[in-house]
């Protein structure tokens, strides 16, 4: 019987998939499948898919498609599953050594949709630079309803261990784009959960690499979180839970779009027009967000940027975060 499905999309990771499909291996299987949904690699990304599931074959199967993003890729893999429960893991990242063995324990001890847990950031030298915990720092069982700031944390799939009729009964899918599609259906699927237990353990180490998509520095790919924005903010309008997270989603909206996207899009070009677009967006959507309850709690650097956004000093940003780092 399969329980999880560990559904990882490749895309041209020749160079880090094996650390990430060693690091499976070494965890206890049992119970587990994987699928490699190898999303039109250009490099030898393929055969080292296929050689992997031919030295393993009852745990590993591979999908071969035309590119079409880590969405679609996903999607092929929730198609292709058997497991009840899928387990999202980037091509380039790890699970801990103990990561399946303490999922499924969990998943016996618990009645969840969603089981979270927590993650290490690591460098391409294998050096742990954070030590990445949410808000709970013990197992905590909640519905968002109880806990609506629990849409405010790291809105990253492969954060959490998803049960498919999350999925299935909500049709819910990833969107076929390449930036944002995280966020896009991880918010909604969160909504749509009826109990999430969050564990404290670090079962994740994610990898922070030049060239990944996040620190892709393709000024005109920054404009996508608009759609991706519209999309959740409409969906929640039509689920009439709009209302319900109202405070949670201006803060989303602030956070990600007025703040974050601004001060990628200043640190490439502080000149752009697509900064109007943000402050644009932002206001029309939540006029009152400076009465955010989020908002006005903020870190203090956090605080400065969001300033130094609303009064328009892009220069400014730049400056500060490129001596930052």
């Amino acid at each position: 019987m399969i329980e999880i499905s560990i559904i990882i999309p490749v895309y041209n990771v020749q160079d880090y998939l094996a650390r990430s499909v060693d690091a499976i291996l070494k965890n206890d299987t049992e119970g587990c499948e994987v699928i490699l949904v190898d999303d039109g690699s250009k490099d030898g990304s393929p055969a080292i898919c296929d050689a992997y599931a031919t030295a393993h074959p009852k745990l590993i199967r591979v999908l071969h498609q035309k590119n079409a993003g880590p969405g679609a890729a996903r999607n092929a893999g929730i198609s292709a599953a058997r497991g009840e429960w899928f387990l999202f893991v980037d091509s380039d990242d790890r699970l801990a050594p103990n990561a399946l063995q303490r999922l499924r324990a969990a998943i016996a001890e618990e009645e969840a949709d969603v089981i979270s847990f927590q993650f290490y950031k690591e460098s391409v030298k294998g050096e742990i630079w954070e030590e990445w915990s949410g808000p709970m720092q013990a197992r905590t069982r909640f519905s968002l309803a109880e806990q609506p700031g629990f849409l405010l944390t790291q809105p990253s799939c492969w954060l959490r261990l998803w049960k498919r009729s999350v999925f299935s009964d909500n049709d819910i899918r990833f969107p076929d784009v390449v930036w944002y599609e995280d966020i896009r259906t991880v918010t909604k699927l969160l909504a749509k959960a009826k109990r999430i237990v969050n564990l404290p353990d670090h079962l994740y180490y994610y990898l922070n690499r030049p060239g990944s998509i996040m620190n892709s520095s393709q000024l005109p790919r920054n404009r996508d979180i608009l759609p991706a924005f519209a999309d959740i903010l409409d969906w929640f309008v039509q689920q009439g839970l709009k209302q319900t997270y109202y405070d949670e989603l201006c803060a989303l909206t602030v956070q990600h779009v007025l703040l974050a996207a601004s001060v990628r899009v200043s640190r490439i070009d502080p000149g752009s027009e697509i900064l109007g677009e943000f402050a644009r967006f932002t206001e029309s959507r939540f006029p009152d967000w400076r009465e955010n309850p989020y908002t006005r709690t903020l870190p203090r650097m956090k605080r400065l940027a969001l300033w130094l956004v609303t009064h328009r000093r892009y220069r400014l940003i730049r400056t500060l975060f490129n001596l930052k780092g």
